[in-house]
C-alpha cells in the first residue's frame, strides 16, 4: 500500500513539474525538423524511383536483330544461337509497304484468328499506334490540303538580299537545309497564294542558315536584320500590324535562330516558330505555339535494304560538346555491346546504323541533331537521351510507339534498359520505325505525309480561327 501511494505521488509530482513540461516541449521542437526532413527525403526518393529506371529490374537478356520485313533474329547470349521470327509468328499481320506515294497510313494489327491481344505484350494499344489520333489526322489533312493558304512576302530577284529571301535555285543538300527545302517547295505548292485576303498565315521568308554565312550580316548582325525586316513589312503591308504577328511564321533549323529574335520581341513572343532547336529551357521556344522541325540530311534515293541482322545493341558517334555526351563516353566508351565513338569511324556511318538495334540521340551544344532522322532512315530504333525536349511533330506522332526516351540520370543504366526491351516490344518499335520514317523525308515534289506535309499540318493546327479582314 505504501509502495502504491509513493508511485501515485511521484506520478502526480512529475505532471505538475513545469521544468519537465518545458523539456518535453523543447524535445518536440527538436525532433520536428528531423521528422520533416525525413519525410521530404522519402517523397523525393519515391519521385526519383517513379521517373527513373534506377530501381527497375529488367529481366529480358536476349539479343534481338532485325531481318527484313519486320522479322528478327534472336541470339541467346550464352550459346550465340540464332533463331528467325517473322512478324506473323508473334501475332502481327501488317507489314509496312512502300510506294512512290509514300507509306500506307496503317497501324500494327493483331491477328484476329489467334485472338491476339497487344496488352499481353506489356504495351498498351495507345503505345503501339504511331499517331495520337489517326482519324482526326486523316480528316483534318483533307481539309488542310483543300483550304490552307499561305501568303509569302514577295521579293524580286534584284533585291539586295535575294539570296536569303528567295528560294535557292538548286537542290538543298546541307545539314540545316530543312528550311531551304520547305521554302522551295512552299512557293511552288497549291498552298501558296498571291492574294493576302485569302491567306490563313503569312510566311517570313528569311533564311537564318544563309544569313549567318552572308558576310554583310553574319551571326553578329542577325538581330538587326530581323528587326529591320519586320519594320519594313509592317510599314509596307498592313498584315503584321492587324495581328501583331500572331498569324505570321518563320522556319529555321540552325540553333542560332533563338538569339536572332532578341531585338524583335514581337516575333519572339507572338509569331509561330517552326524550328529545329526546341527545348523547354529556351525562352524563345513556346510549346504549342511553336513546333519542332526535324533536322534531316537530304536523301532522295530509296530507303536502304534492311534485310540483315543487327548485331550491335546501340550506337553513337559525335563530338564531346556537352556534359551529357561526356557522361556517355565515360560510362560506355569501351563496352562490347554499346558502340560510342568520338573520333574517326573505321566503318561507314551508314553501316554502323544498319547493324545496330538502337541508335542514340544525345544532347550536344543543342538538342537538335540529324541523328533521329538518320536512325529512322536506316531502320534503327531511336533512343533519345535528353531532358525536356519537344520532339519533332510531337503533337501528331506518338513517339512512344517507335522510340525510347532515357533520362540523362539513367545513362549508367543504359544497357540494362535496352536489354529490358522485350522481343515483342522491339518488334513493335522497329515496325513502327519503318512506318514513321516517311514523315522525316523531304521530296522536291512532295509526297503525302512526308516532312513538308507534316510541317504544313503543324501550321494548320496553329492557324488562327479568327479571320481578320482589312
Amino acid at each position: 500500500m505504501a509502495t502504491s501511494s509513493l508511485f501515485m505521488h511521484t506520478l502526480l509530482t512529475r505532471r505538475r513539474d513545469p521544468s519537465r513540461h518545458t523539456y518535453a516541449v523543447k524535445s518536440l521542437y527538436f525532433f520536428m525538423p528531423a521528422t520533416l526532413a525525413l519525410t521530404t527525403s522519402l517523397i523525393i526518393l519515391l519521385y526519383i524511383s517513379s521517373t527513373s529506371n534506377l530501381f527497375f529490374i529488367h529481366p529480358h537478356q536476349l539479343h534481338i536483330s532485325s531481318s527484313g520485313n519486320g522479322g528478327v533474329l534472336i541470339r541467346d547470349k550464352p550459346t550465340k544461337f540464332f533463331t528467325f521470327y517473322s512478324p506473323e509468328s508473334v501475332g502481327y499481320s501488317e507489314i509496312p509497304r512502300f510506294s512512290e506515294r509514300g507509306i500506307v497510313l496503317g497501324e500494327t494489327k493483331g491477328r484476329s484468328d489467334a485472338g491476339f491481344d497487344k496488352r499481353s505484350l506489356g504495351m498498351y494499344n495507345s503505345e503501339t499506334k504511331i499517331f495520337h489520333d489517326k482519324d482526326a489526322l486523316l480528316e483534318n489533312y483533307k481539309e488542310m490540303n483543300r483550304s490552307l493558304k499561305i501568303f509569302v512576302y514577295p521579293h524580286k530577284q534584284n533585291d539586295p538580299f535575294a539570296n536569303v529571301l528567295l528560294p535557292v535555285d538548286f537542290e538543298p543538300n546541307g545539314n540545316y537545309d530543312s528550311e531551304s527545302y520547305f521554302k522551295k517547295i512552299l512557293v511552288n505548292s497549291h498552298f501558296s497564294t498571291k492574294d493576302p485576303s485569302k491567306a490563313d498565315l503569312f510566311f517570313l521568308p528569311f533564311s537564318i542558315a544563309r544569313l549567318r554565312h552572308d558576310p554583310r550580316v553574319g551571326i553578329s548582325g542577325l538581330q538587326d536584320f530581323v528587326k529591320d525586316y519586320i519594320a519594313n513589312i509592317s510599314h509596307e503591308y498592313p498584315y503584321w500590324n492587324r495581328s501583331g504577328g500572331a498569324d505570321h511564321f518563320y522556319v529555321a533549323c540552325h540553333s542560332i535562330e533563338r538569339s536572332a529574335m532578341e531585338k524583335a520581341v514581337e516575333v519572339k513572343l507572338k509569331a509561330i516558330h517552326i524550328v529545329c532547336s526546341s527545348s523547354y529551357y529556351l525562352s524563345s521556344y513556346v510549346a504549342h505555339k511553336d513546333a519542332s522541325l526535324p533536322q534531316i540530311w537530304p536523301r532522295q534515293d530509296n530507303p536502304p535494304n534492311l534485310e540483315r541482322a543487327r548485331f550491335k545493341l546501340a550506337f553513337f558517334a559525335g563530338s564531346i560538346n556537352s556534359p551529357v555526351r561526356a557522361t556517355l563516353l565515360q560510362e560506355w566508351e569501351n563496352d562490347a555491346e554499346i558502340s560510342v565513338h568520338f573520333g574517326r569511324l573505321e566503318t561507314p556511318y551508314s553501316e554502323e546504323l544498319l547493324r545496330s538495334k538502337f541508335c542514340l540521340h544525345v544532347k550536344g551544344f543543342e538538342v537538335n541533331t540529324a541523328r533521329i532522322g538518320d536512325a529512322l532512315y536506316y531502320g534503327c530504333v531511336p533512343v533519345i537521351i535528353a531532358n525536356h525536349y519537344d520532339l519533332p511533330f510531337e503533337d501528331i506522332l506518338n513517339w512512344k510507339s517507335f522510340s525510347i526516351t532515357v533520362a540523362t540520370l539513367d545513362i549508367p543504366l543504359l544497357k540494362k534498359i535496352l536489354h529490358g526491351v522485350s522481343l515483342e516490344k522491339y518488334l513493335i518499335l522497329q515496325n513502327n520505325v519503318l512506318k514513321a520514317r516517311i514523315h522525316f523525308q523531304w521530296h522536291l515534289s512532295p509526297v503525302d505525309y512526308d516532312a513538308f506535309y507534316i510541317v504544313m499540318y503543324e501550321l494548320w493546327l496553329r492557324r488562327s480561327s479568327l479571320r481578320i479582314t482589312v
